[in-house]
């Protein structure tokens, strides 16, 4: 199956506040995103990462330009459009935002309800599959204060990745992790969604995880910068060498 365009961003702009205080965020930003495709936003802190992850999870309201989520334009979309796309993308952040009071497969859950007709049984048993997954068959009744940081993360990928997401949006989804868990996590991330063939974008600081992406694009100030090396590695050779000799 030929790979199809899952995200389209035209001439995006976004700003934060109004009138005098008005101040611009993401400046003229292009990017288009296919199946089966993970793309890393790697840029300093403040660059405006996150504020274009969350847009592209409709989180936030679009200001200027274009940007489409399975061809659905989402500037002025109404809530239950935006609702529908949610239904389509898994989310995966830096805290694992499990609810402590759920045991692993009741956080995994969750997700299905998003869904509808879907019956409790099915739910239960999508769940215990997630988990499987990603290694937590054996922890599917623990609750979060019995895991530790890596395997709160890989109930937060069961989650994200339960209903079969056609997009998913990670960010820093290792930032909390050591260096082994960390890559066991994106490692489980990368073999799932290739499996799915669902897109990922995902937002990392991690020079250690740098070589699962099909693709790299770098952000400065608000903008995507380009003229510094391929999309691939947008980087000076040495320090890609450097980020592929690290643990």
């Amino acid at each position: 199956m030929s790979p199809s365009t899952i995200v389209s961003i035209k001439y995006l702009n976004h700003y934060f506040g109004h009138g005098v205080l008005r101040k611009p965020v993401l400046s003229n930003i292009n990017l288009d995103i296919q199946s089966g495709e993970i793309v890393i936003l790697s840029g300093p802190s403040g660059s405006g990462k996150t504020t274009l992850l969350t847009l592209v999870g409709g989180l936030r309201s679009v200001c200027e330009g274009s940007l489409k989520v399975f061809s659905q334009e989402l500037r002025g979309a109404s809530e239950s459009q935006l609702v529908n796309i949610r239904r389509h993308i898994g989310y995966i952040f830096q805290s694992h935002n499990l609810l402590r009071s759920l045991t692993a497969r009741q956080n995994v859950q969750m997700s299905i309800k998003l869904h509808e007709n879907v019956s409790r049984l099915a739910a239960s048993s999508k769940s215990e599959a997630a988990l499987k997954s990603v290694g937590l068959g054996n922890r599917i009744d623990y609750y979060p204060e019995n895991l530790s940081g890596g395997q709160k993360q890989r109930v937060a990928i069961a989650r994200a990745l339960v209903c079969h997401p056609q997009l998913v949006l990670a960010d820093e989804p290792t930032a909390a992790l050591d260096s082994k868990s960390g890559r066991d996590v994106v490692n489980l991330m990368q073999k799932l969604v290739k499996e799915q063939g669902c897109a990922v974008l995902m937002v990392t600081h991690d020079n250690r995880i740098l070589d699962i992406a099909d693709r790299i694009v770098h952000m400065e100030d608000g903008k995507l910068v380009t003229g510094r090396g391929s999309l691939r590695h947008p980087f000076p050779p040495e320090s890609v060498q450097e980020t592929k000799g690290t643990n």
